[in-house]
């Protein structure tokens, strides 16, 4: 489709209630490859936003509660379906071996996304022209969408510990998939928010490992440390959630094509 012909959407964004106290928000008429996921916890004290999307269309304006209780961001790493809205909200924190001030430039073309991100030509010739099938609204130009940096940044480690007030998640530094991934650990739930470290496949795909900036060995340490945490569900950045077996298959399935290793559970 090209980008004279998009129609606009009635709505950008979708919420959908997890439960309670989280929610998830996507982009529906962005193509899979980009459709990451916002996740919104609300704690007793202060809200946790985990990504930001790839910020086509304000936040703010799309889906107001997001920032009623001026929320923590925590972008997992710096690829434009992630960090794309963090220029939103008052402050964005990242690991600081991301390079979320100086990103690589984002496009909506799928030849030059694969060509951007060091694709190899396999997935490039999956990808439609343009990445969206809709517009945000009347008289948006595909071609002028930016990658926009946060506003403001301040850096977590491994480690580090975000107090929501009824619930904490720790920071966990699992680099592979960029050199700064990181994921939140919540020990008392067992959840597990883990950005692009892993995430569902279907039959044939494998983890995206083979892009710029990303680090096979380190991938799979990060995955074998995961595998050791008491990890009960996980709320991927793409795709739906999914527990604690398919979390062992998928690192299992992983590691294994790798070294050739598997982890033995």
């Amino acid at each position: 489709m090209t980008a004279d012909r998009l129609p606009v959407a009635d709505r950008w964004f979708r919420v959908t209630q997890i439960d309670d106290g989280l929610s998830v928000v996507t982009e529906p008429h962005v193509h899979g490859f980009l459709r990451a996921n916002i996740w919104h916890l609300r704690g007793s004290r202060r809200d946790l936003v985990v990504d930001a999307g790839l910020g086509m269309f304000p936040l703010r304006q799309g889906v107001p509660r997001l920032f009623e209780r001026d929320p923590a961001l925590v972008v997992t790493h710096a690829h434009l379906d992630h960090l794309g809205g963090a220029h939103e909200f008052d402050t964005c924190h990242a690991h600081p071996a991301e390079a979320v001030h100086t990103p690589a430039p984002g496009t909506l073309r799928g030849e030059r996304l694969a060509n951007t991100l060091g694709l190899d030509t396999a997935y490039a010739e999956e990808f439609p022209d343009l990445l969206v099938d809709a517009a945000p609204v009347r008289g948006f130009d595909p071609d002028s969408y930016v990658l926009r940096p946060p506003t403001s940044y301040l850096p977590v480690e491994d480690g580090d510990v975000i107090d929501l007030g009824d619930r904490t998640l720790t920071v966990l530094h699992l680099p592979g998939h960029s050199p700064g991934s990181i994921a939140l650990f919540d020990p008392d739930q067992g959840a597990l928010f883990s950005g692009d470290v892993v995430y569902d496949l279907r039959e044939g795909e494998t983890l995206l490992d083979a892009i710029n900036g990303a680090n096979v060995p380190d991938y799979v340490d990060s995955l074998t440390r995961l595998a050791d945490l008491p990890v009960t569900v996980v709320y991927p950045g793409h795709g739906r959630p999914f527990d604690r077996r398919r979390l062992l298959e998928l690192i299992d399935a992983y590691v294994d094509s790798r070294t050739g290793s598997p982890q033995g559970r």
